[in-house]
């Protein structure tokens, strides 16, 4: 055996260099930072309100940020799922979000990793159309919750952009 095998600071070059070729390698998980962002908001008067982008096509393991700009008004960003009271529409066994009520200001980050498509609302605004749609990755560019459409509010129905258009767009306002 030579010399060099057993040289310790080889060794730990060794080493380092393989862990910092695995950091480069394995994928890493989405930070805040790397979120792309999604405004809630409505008029002066609350007479509408919004999610801008309502549709978003993001890949897997991205993450979005709801950020209320509403000076007035609370929201929340609420998946469509049982455990939300809703029904379900978004992919079966990916987890549901709620933020919760967000006062003017505040943000909120969910991670998406199963590819499909997400819908969510505002909890106290459904009935007014605010309702979003998220596209993770690829998916087939057809309805796929229509089977639901009649558990929800009319103005929740009209307010979710088509899958194919957010899937050739990449985002819609």
């Amino acid at each position: 055996m030579s010399a060099v095998a057993y040289d310790p600071r080889r060794r730990l070059l060794l080493g380092a260099g393989g862990g910092l070729l695995l950091a480069a390698v394995l994928p890493r998980p989405a930070r805040a930072a790397d979120a792309v962002e999604i405004g809630m908001s409505g008029t002066p008067t609350g007479s509408e309100v919004w999610f801008r982008p309502r549709g978003l096509l993001i890949r897997p393991g991205q993450a979005v940020r709801w950020v209320n700009r509403d000076t007035g008004n609370v929201h929340t960003s609420t998946a469509y799922h049982p455990a939300n009271g809703k029904p379900l529409r978004m992919p079966t066994g990916a987890k549901p979000w709620n933020s919760d009520y967000l006062l003017p200001g505040q943000s909120y980050t969910v991670v998406f990793d199963t590819p499909g498509v997400y819908d969510y609302f505002c909890l106290p605004h459904e009935h007014a159309g605010m309702v979003g749609r998220i596209v993770v990755g690829d998916a087939p560019d057809a309805s796929p919750y229509a089977d639901t459409d009649a558990q929800l509010p009319a103005a929740a129905v009209a307010g979710f952009p088509e899958v194919a258009v957010i899937l050739k767009a990449g985002r819609v306002d």
